[in-house]
């Protein structure tokens, strides 16, 4: 159940980034939703000690939603850089 947990926590934080950084175009939300997820799950695995198929801690959603966060963050500013 935590796994489901983290994967959607972090697909709603990608959507959400592409709407606060107003994107249009539909590469670019399904990209910041795979980096949220992504982010998500590594940072979710990491702080639950490897074990999240079972419940869900706050602290670890807590902390999932940071690493996603910090991760679309990352992921739009690189991508801006990147192009001219």
């Amino acid at each position: 159940m935590g796994l489901i947990i983290l994967i959607v926590t972090g697909a709603l934080l990608g959507w959400l980034a592409t709407i606060a950084l107003k994107i249009e175009d539909g590469r670019g939300i399904l990209r910041n939703v795979v980096v949220g997820i992504i982010g998500s799950l590594g940072v979710g695995l990491a702080t639950s000690g490897g074990v999240f198929l079972g419940a869900i801690r706050a602290s670890t959603l807590l902390w999932a939603a940071i690493g996603a966060i910090v991760l679309i963050g990352l992921y739009n500013f690189v991508r801006e850089k990147a192009l001219p």
